[in-house]
């Protein structure tokens, strides 16, 4: 399983590179069911991970112009303030149990991975769905304008998520920043990776305090996944980026249902538990 996790988390990179996103949503299934580290550890973790990739991805982007610095913190602050203060106070202040139902117990792992699958499956149909008439996103015209209540509103909103999750929530800053920023597509991803690079590893430092880390598990998949985004950037170029987009969204989806249905039916605690 160790073997398969390797090369899982060179996909992590290789998606992000591709597509700008998604590869953050592999993480923390890769490390609960193929490293069997703890879901709530597993969301620390996922942030060192994707926050490390998406720093080292986000240079050939600000290279090419593809990063807004602007744009990049004035969304950024919000959610690093909300990822960090999420993981600080909020995630250690969850109970375990979280609640009970009858003899069903729902344990804070549970909750957890409960609350990363649905993010998976709200992620895949933002992955799915089709662009209206099939057009592409429109070059925006004039000087760039702000609307800062939304732009502060998402931003909290993504931090929060982020940090119950680890996951990057590039899928959810790409359409804000489209909208919001009046962003290019393009430069709406190159910002997007250098947000999530900012909010995560930021965010991370708040569970210093509160976990014994694995650092030689987290460097080697870091690592690995630097590597991956290194060979998503390469193939970007050659492979048609919507249809992977596509492809990758019907298979995040799948995930999304089994964690749902793993830890709902086939998790070997709840069934105890409801016995």
């Amino acid at each position: 399983m160790e073997i398969i996790g390797y090369f899982a988390s060179a996909l992590i990179g290789v998606s992000l590179g591709l597509i700008g996103g998604g590869g953050s949503i592999l993480t923390v299934p890769v490390l609960v069911y193929l490293f069997g580290v703890d879901p709530v550890l597993a969301t620390a973790y996922s942030l060192f991970i994707v926050g490390s990739t998406s720093l080292v991805g986000s240079f050939p982007k600000y290279r090419d112009g593809m990063v807004n610095l602007k744009t990049a913190v004035i969304f950024g602050v919000p959610a690093i303030l909300a990822v960090y203060a999420t993981r600080a106070f909020l995630v250690p202040m969850i109970p375990d149990p979280v609640f009970s139902l009858g003899s069903f117990i729902v344990s804070k792992a549970m909750f957890m991975m409960g609350i990363f699958a649905i993010l998976m499956v709200f992620a895949s149909y933002s992955m799915i769905r089709d662009r209206k008439n099939g057009s592409k996103e429109k070059e925006p015209e004039g000087p760039q304008k702000f609307n800062y209540p939304m732009i502060l509103m998402e931003g909290a909103v993504v931090g929060i998520l982020t940090g119950l999750v680890g996951a990057g929530g590039g899928f959810l800053i790409i359409p804000a920043l489209v909208l919001f920023s009046k962003l290019p597509m393009k430069q709406a991803v190159g910002t997007s990776l250098l947000i999530i690079a900012a909010k995560s590893l930021i965010g991370f430092t708040g569970d210093l305090s509160h976990y014994e880390m694995d650092w030689t598990l987290l460097g080697t998949v870091t690592a690995l996944a630097i590597v991956g985004i290194f060979i998503g950037n390469q193939l970007s170029r050659k492979v048609d980026g919507d249809k992977l987009k596509k492809a990758f969204g019907w298979f995040v989806l799948v995930m999304g249902i089994y964690i749902l249905i793993k830890e709902l039916y086939l998790n070997p605690a709840a069934a105890a538990l409801g016995h």
